[in-house]
């Protein structure tokens, strides 16, 4: 299960229809009209007053500042618990890092990078032959709407959620077969965002005094998703959001960002723009990953935003928890001085009661709080 604000929506948690084959060849056209590129390429000049952000929400007052960057060249060596140091004040200081040397073959991100486009360039007739069904959480495919509800604010994005892990989830026959290494080097990236995300549960358990093993296997056995998103040009970028303030759900999310800026992080409650570095790659921390860290560790808000002149296409990929997994704050980091502050939680529940309000910031998770009077981390 990816982040919700990258995944496809619904307005239910129904496991079966999750599962459910779907059917791939068949589209409806009027379903068109839902997506954004759609709109760009009818040359629309004004955007439609469903994407017009509150003034409150808009793009404006942003500083741009350096997130930590880690080089993970030494963790096999004698470096090893400088690195685990760096990730764990980064993790503290800002649930937000870049992470360089990571291992992850230039030539895989390059290939995600280009197949991702090649996709968005196709015919509309095409891409909606993939798309995703609608009013089903976690439906995999081409997609625009976060959620199914007729009221919502959207997003000035489309995007291909695609179930890569565990095995029993992933169904590559379905994906497309334009281009035609698509599939392929999806899987290819699956795997190689799989290594990483471990390496880096490893290092951020560690950081916290607990043996290696103990987040990933807290996990259970855990989904991944990975999400292509695809930013139109905006003809008012200054009015929308790319993808709205959230929290990710789950335990880490991994991003490939594009050439330009487009990822904000929030903190003291000031946005900042996050500045790609060359080769590197995003690592966040989501809900679950502040359950069990007893708060050490905190998931932060983050949103996207759109560009006037260029479109922008960025992978995200989701590592979250098994959807029976029961997430609890881990023993060894609760004593007195640092009681419990979260109650345990069934991470199918979490994902249950997101759908039933929508992401509004990071409030979701002051339902787990065990003192309701704890302030919300406003200033993550």
């Amino acid at each position: 299960m990816s982040c919700p604000c990258c995944r496809p929506g619904g307005d239910s948690c129904d496991e079966e229809e999750e599962e459910e084959e779907e059917e791939v060849g068949s589209f409806d056209m009027s379903m068109m009209k839902d997506r954004v590129q759609h709109l760009v390429d009818s040359g629309v000049k004004e955007i439609p007053p469903a994407y017009v952000r509150p003034f409150e929400e808009r793009p404006v007052d942003v500083r741009t500042e350096q997130i930590p960057v880690v080089d993970l060249s030494g963790i096999d060596g004698k470096d090893r618990q400088s690195v685990r140091n760096q990730v764990g004040k980064a993790c503290e200081d800002w649930g937000f890092f870049q992470v360089v040397n990571h291992g992850v073959p230039g030539k895989v991100l390059d290939s995600m990078r280009n197949d991702g486009r090649a996709f968005f360039a196709l015919p509309m007739e095409y891409k909606l032959r993939y798309a995703c069904k609608p009013g089903v959480i976690a439906s995999e495919g081409y997609g625009s709407k976060m959620l199914s509800k007729d009221d919502q604010l959207l997003d000035w994005r489309d995007y291909y959620d695609l179930h890569t892990l565990p095995l029993s989830r992933r169904r590559s026959s379905g994906w497309p077969d334009d281009p035609q290494s698509f599939r392929e080097t999806v899987l290819q990236y699956s795997h190689q965002m799989k290594l990483l995300a471990e390496r880096i549960l490893e290092l951020i358990s560690e950081s916290l005094g607990l043996p290696s093993s103990h987040l990933r296997e807290a996990l259970g056995d855990p989904s991944q998703n990975v999400s292509v998103n695809y930013y139109p040009p905006c003809p008012q970028p200054e009015l929308t959001l790319g993808l709205q303030a959230h929290s990710d759900l789950g335990a880490i999310t991994i991003l490939m960002q594009a050439d330009i800026a487009g990822l904000q992080v929030k903190k003291n409650g000031m946005w900042i723009a996050v500045e790609p570095v060359e080769n590197a790659l995003v690592v966040n921390l989501g809900d679950m990953m502040e359950v069990m860290s007893n708060g050490r560790y905190r998931s932060v808000e983050h949103r996207a935003v759109v560009n006037g002149d260029r479109d922008r296409l960025s992978v995200a990929t989701f590592l979250d928890p098994a959807k029976d997994c029961l997430l609890t704050p881990a023993k060894e980091l609760i004593d007195e001085e640092h009681p419990r502050l979260y109650k345990e939680v069934l991470f199918r529940d979490f994902i249950s009661a997101w759908y039933s309000k929508g992401p509004d910031g990071k409030r979701n998770i002051d339902s787990l709080k065990v003192i309701p009077s704890i302030e919300s981390h406003q200033t993550s």
